[in-house]
């Protein structure tokens, strides 16, 4: 469905790559570190925290906690550590931005 929308970005190819993981075990070419592009490792984590965050039809949702345990015990193995420490900060600083307290 992307691969003919005008971009500066390679779209398809992003959503192709986003199950790919940093020591070669994803789908669907089994690519490894570097050679997946650094959007589709952005994504990875995205979508890894929200499907886990989130309630599907065949399971409860399983917890933001346990969603960035998952990230976290599996940064630079199966996610990329960038990635993953930013999506850590953001959820960090949300944390604190809800108790009331300043952060910059």
């Amino acid at each position: 469905m992307l691969k003919d929308v005008e971009s500066p970005w390679p779209l398809a190819e992003i959503i192709y790559q986003h199950h790919e993981r940093m020591n070669g075990s994803g789908y669907p070419k089994n690519l490894k570190g570097d050679d997946i592009l650094i959007e589709a490792r952005i994504l990875a984590v995205a979508d890894v925290v929200e499907s886990m965050a989130s309630h599907r039809p065949y399971r409860p949702s399983l917890g933001i906690d346990a969603a960035l345990k998952e990230i976290e015990s599996n940064r630079g193995i199966l996610y990329d550590i960038s990635a993953v420490n930013t999506c850590l900060r953001l959820f960090v600083r949300r944390v604190i931005n809800l108790k009331g307290n300043d952060f910059k």
